[in-house]
């Protein structure tokens, strides 16, 4: 019996900790930022993909994306801004 708590045990931790770490084995390069912008890692596989990426991410808050900077070199980042859009009153 106390075999069988022991696995389950050790199963409940294995599942916890696969569902704490999907975000490691996930293959899209990771966006850090906020409402204001933000920084995509420097990839030549993200190359014709960065403006997407960071329209997606500016789209949560329902604004327009704008690169500003791109580095290619490998460690470096790809800076955006989010604005608001033009047409759009406060």
């Amino acid at each position: 019996m106390r075999c069988a708590i022991a696995v389950m045990a050790g199963l409940i931790a294995l599942c916890a900790c696969g569902a704490a770490n999907a975000g490691f084995f996930d293959r899209r390069p990771w966006v850090r930022g906020n409402d204001t912008g933000g920084i995509i890692p420097y990839s030549p596989a993200v190359e014709h993909i960065n403006r997407h990426m960071a329209a997606h991410h500016c789209a949560r808050w329902g604004r327009l994306s704008h690169i500003t900077s791109v580095d290619r070199r490998y460690g470096e980042y790809i800076s955006f801004v989010c604005v608001d859009k033009p047409w759009v009153i406060h």
